[in-house]
């Protein structure tokens, strides 16, 4: 029988400083971070998700049964749905908020997730997708278009300086806030509070912003997910598959799927078309 042989001093040393210079996932550094929170469940390839405007991390709970097989990434951003205002208690919002993304992706070395933004969310992960396009592996953008205005009928330039007056109109003043608050409850659905500074000055910001120059940028396999309405609407799914269709006219690796009968929140209106859409966007190559 054989005998194991001492390992000399040399060996050792030399093991040891391959081992050193290995990467492994227990040496990532934690990450944290005053204008979002991220909660991670599952195993394998990861998916970051992210919601929108006046809503919270659970909007995607009837989306999780669609990403079984995943390590799932949920955002909570900061002053939304009874989260503190943190770091979005001042400042800009939105374009912040991507550069977060996109440090959590490096700090916790991610190995390019893949993106899904709900409304907000979806310009979110536009803009991490144009602007640190290496850090991800695709992208799913639900219910959003480049430039937001257009789900108003108008424009980045038109409706920022009405989303301005709008938004002092319900921040300046108690009265104000409370009526901006009951409004965002009626429309937010998450059954709590959020700071309403925190929202105005983000749909202040959505209104003004316009990626469409961006959209060449993106180099990742990209699907967007839209609600087109039941047949008899002051607007037709064909109407609104066309304003998609024009939107994303320079993202030429786009791919449109529309959510037939739903609204905006398409995840609660059509949970399961909704989560066959995911599936077809994950297995995608």
């Amino acid at each position: 029988m054989k005998t194991s042989q001492p390992i000399d001093r040399r060996t050792w040393l030399g093991g040891a400083f391959v081992l050193a210079l290995m990467p492994h996932a227990a040496s990532a550094a934690p990450f944290a971070s005053s204008r979002l929170s991220v909660t991670v469940q599952g195993q394998g390839p990861d998916v970051i998700l992210i919601h929108g405007v006046d809503s919270s991390r659970a909007v995607w709970n009837t989306t999780l049964p669609a990403l079984a097989g995943h390590r799932i990434h949920l955002v909570q951003i900061a002053g939304f749905s009874g989260a503190p205002a943190g770091g979005n208690a001042k400042g800009p919002i939105v374009a912040s908020l991507a550069a977060e993304v996109a440090r959590y992706i490096a700090d916790t070395r991610l190995i390019r997730p893949a993106l899904i933004g709900h409304s907000m969310g979806g310009t979110i992960a536009m803009m991490v997708a144009s602007r640190w396009p290496a850090r991800i592996g695709k992208l799913m953008v639900v219910d959003m278009l480049p430039a937001p205005a257009g789900l108003l009928g108008g424009n980045a330039e038109g409706w920022g300086p009405f989303a301005d007056r709008l938004a002092e109109l319900f921040t300046a003043t108690p009265q104000g806030r409370r009526g901006f608050e009951s409004l965002m409850r009626m429309f937010g659905g998450s059954g709590a509070t959020s700071d309403p500074d925190v929202t105005a000055r983000s749909l202040r910001e959505l209104a003004a912003i316009d990626l469409t120059p961006e959209l060449p940028n993106i180099v990742a396999p990209m699907t967007v997910a839209f609600a087109t309405p039941r047949p008899g609407t002051a607007i037709t799914p064909a109407e609104i598959r066309q304003t998609y269709a024009s939107a994303y006219r320079g993202a030429k690796q786009a791919l449109l799927t529309p959510i037939a009968d739903s609204g905006h929140m398409i995840m609660l209106d059509q949970p399961a078309r909704f989560n066959a859409a995911v599936r077809t966007f994950l297995a995608a190559r």
